[in-house]
């Protein structure tokens, strides 16, 4: 595997963030099945801010809680850059803010299971 061919896409939000009547992590992750992308994860922090919010964190007694959310997808480059071409309009029109980065990265296994 050529190291410099792969990505990860890291979109970072908040676990109440909706795209239309769906949330938001929940809606990324299942079109980016539909697109086929190798994989996706999603992280849900304790604690975290962003650069125009206060600090969200979680609370043993709290039922309901915005907290930090981190969706990552790992796939060839070329094919995140088209992923988040297809969706950066979405994110622009959302009302909160998100964080969107893209890391390459090094795959040393690749396995699928039976």
């Amino acid at each position: 595997m050529n190291r410099s061919e792969h990505s990860i896409l890291k979109i970072r939000a908040s676990t109440t963030d909706r795209i239309g009547s769906r949330l938001l992590y929940q809606h990324l992750v299942e079109l980016a099945r539909e697109q086929g992308i190798t994989g996706a994860t999603v992280y849900r922090g304790i604690m975290g801010y962003g650069s125009s919010s206060t600090i969200s964190s979680s609370r043993f007694w709290e039922l309901t809680e915005k907290l930090p959310v981190v969706i990552e997808l790992v796939d060839r480059t070329e094919k995140l850059e088209s992923f988040y071409a297809g969706i950066s309009e979405e994110l622009i029109s959302m009302p909160k803010g998100c964080l969107v980065t893209l890391e390459p990265v090094s795959l040393l296994l690749q396995k699928k299971g039976k």
